[in-house]
């Protein structure tokens, strides 16, 4: 596993041991950053100027890509003790350690935000339903709001993944994971402005 893009570009990150974490591979993580950046929705623009929530951190990945394509600050939230010690080694390997925040919590019951992020990863263990909680919990302690953009790495389903409450603006299947992004999120299940 290593950085796809970016000034780390190529740089190995390591894993814990055994099959606790699932990081996202790096064709998929290829994938969504080749989706986002060239959205009309998204852009690197918006990237270069984001606050980037990695949620479910477990090797930090996502945020660390994000950062490494020119994401400005990441806040990363990690609740096992071995993934945040590889997390820690890959945030240092990357020298980003002056660019992050790492929470050790559970995503589904965060701390309340200093400030509301404005792209949100959630990559948790599958078959849980820890999207819609995370997203749920995220929400209320203001770390997401209606601007925020969510994207969500599930297992690829035939009948997909759905988020009450948000606007879907992009789903695409990477072998057994399904990414889907998402906008406007309301947890009360509405959605609009």
């Amino acid at each position: 596993m290593r950085i796809i893009g970016g000034s780390e570009k190529g740089r190995r990150l390591s894993a814990p041991k055994g099959d606790r974490t699932r990081p996202t591979a790096d064709r998929t993580r290829q994938a969504l950053f080749d989706m986002l950046i060239h959205a009309p929705w998204f852009g690197r623009e918006k990237l270069e100027q984001a606050l980037v929530l990695d949620g479910f951190a477990g090797t930090g990945a996502l945020g660390l890509e994000a950062l490494s394509r020119g994401a400005p600050r990441a806040v990363f939230m990690e609740k096992s003790r071995p993934g945040l010690a590889v997390l820690w080694d890959n945030i240092r390997s990357c020298h980003m350690e002056e660019h992050v925040r790492v929470l050790p919590c559970d995503t589904t019951r965060p701390p309340r935000a200093r400030e509301t992020a404005q792209l949100v990863f959630l990559d948790p263990p599958y078959g849980r339903d820890l999207v819609r909680k995370g997203a749920r919990a995220l929400s209320h302690m203001e770390w997401i709001s209606s601007q925020s953009v969510i994207v969500a790495e599930t297992e690829n389903t035939p009948e997909g993944f759905q988020l009450p409450g948000a606007e879907l603006l992009a789903a695409r299947p990477s072998g057994a994971a399904l990414l889907t992004v998402w906008t406007r999120y309301r947890p009360d299940g509405q959605t609009g402005p």
